[in-house]
């Protein structure tokens, strides 16, 4: 295992440990609300923290972005991206679909990958150019060939409505095309099951660079594709992102361009 990737899985385990250490008495958390429909509980910013120290320890020159703490002032080449608890609405709810997820930037380009599912106890884990793996076992995305018999994930809009109508007639084309649709509510899982082929496919729109970093390199490492909804790159900056495996891309991104507003082309 890559050095870096080292202590980024030793940085998201100590976080997965408060997480569930957390769950046993969800009553108890002090919870605010950071936006509409966005929560952020004293879990968070407890695993974010557990996870920048254990980083600083190594690399204490490095640059982060986390979304509970923001983006720090730095000069490095490497910026760490941190998603410290995705999926915190089904936490609260004890809905166990929830994860870590830790990528590393350097120059511009995601060269490592972490995101740990607590509940089960499952580590997914890539290095740019080294591939894709659940638990030390190399991983694949799926080798569905038809969209007909592709199960998609998908997020719906929960804070920003301005393109509700927009993805509800994606929505409807998806769910008349494929076999069927999932929505678990953590982006960054959700992409991690595209990697490990649980999932033949995923899109949403207006996501952050914490949720999609680490899920984002899995699935290129895992032989899949990443493009924004346009079929372009630009997809972690941008937010919106479709993957897939590779003989159905052009087919789901044929269908969402058929319901896309000129403002999220790019």
């Amino acid at each position: 295992m890559h050095p870096m990737l080292n202590i980024a899985v030793k940085a998201a385990r100590r976080a997965g440990a408060i997480i569930n250490r957390a769950s046993q008495d969800i009553g108890t958390l002090t919870v605010k609300s950071k936006n509409f429909n966005d929560f952020v509980s004293e879990v968070d910013v407890a695993a974010e923290r557990a996870i920048i120290d254990t980083l600083k320890e190594v690399y204490p020159t490095h640059g982060f972005l986390g979304e509970e703490s923001g983006s720090t002032t730095h000069t490095s080449d490497f910026i760490w991206i941190i998603d410290p608890l995705d999926g915190t609405t089904n936490f609260l709810h004890n809905f166990p679909q929830y994860c870590v997820s830790i990528a590393l930037q350097h120059k511009g380009e995601i060269t490592q990958a972490v995101i740990y599912e607590p509940n089960r106890n499952d580590l997914y884990t890539a290095t740019k150019g080294r591939g894709a793996f659940l638990n030390d076992k190399r991983i694949r995305v799926s080798k569905c060939d038809k969209l007909q018999d592709a199960l998609i994930g998908t997020g719906f809009p929960f804070r920003d409505f301005k393109y509700l109508d927009d993805y509800l007639n994606m929505f409807k084309s998806m769910i008349q095309k494929t076999t069927g649709i999932r929505r678990a509510g953590s982006a960054a899982l959700d992409l991690a099951y595209v990697a490990s082929g649980a999932l033949d496919g995923f899109w949403e729109i207006g996501l952050s660079p914490w949720d999609i970093a680490a899920g984002g390199l899995l699935i290129q490492e895992a032989g899949g594709i990443v493009t924004n909804l346009s079929g372009q790159s630009g997809w972690l900056t941008s937010g919106n992102i479709l993957v897939s495996s590779p003989k159905i891309h052009d087919d789901m991104q044929a269908l969402i361009a058929s319901h896309l507003p000129l403002t999220l082309k790019t």
